[in-house]
């Protein structure tokens, strides 16, 4: 069995859009677990800044079903209109993307 893939999911979101990219970060949860492309791993989200740079960073931490979880997801129309959603609450800054999305998996230190 191989270890999980975890993606850790950062997004720039505008100032002042904070309700809203909440709302749509519910939507998008309960969407990507009814289409079983997410575990049943509880979704970490988080609210922050970055060091020198204004506006919310919102963090969010799931895991994968599978390593193709992340592919599967871009094919499908309902996750689709909502990562345009999103993009449009988002925002570049700082010399970094609207959207970061690296994937971990666990480390085991034996």
């Amino acid at each position: 069995m191989s270890d999980p893939v975890i993606a850790i999911a950062h997004y720039r979101v505008k100032p002042g859009c904070e309700d809203d990219f909440k709302d749509i970060l519910r939507r998008h949860t309960a969407t990507l677990r009814s289409l079983e492309l997410i575990t049943e791993r509880p979704v970490e989200m988080f609210v922050g800044s970055e060091k020198g740079v204004e506006g919310p960073l919102f963090v969010e931490i799931f895991e994968w079903t599978s390593a193709d979880g992340s592919r599967l997801a871009h094919t499908h129309p309902q996750i689709s209109q909502i990562w345009e959603r999103m993009g449009g609450l988002c925002e570049a800054r700082g010399g970094r993307p609207m959207f970061e999305f690296p994937t971990v998996r666990p480390l085991h230190l034996n």
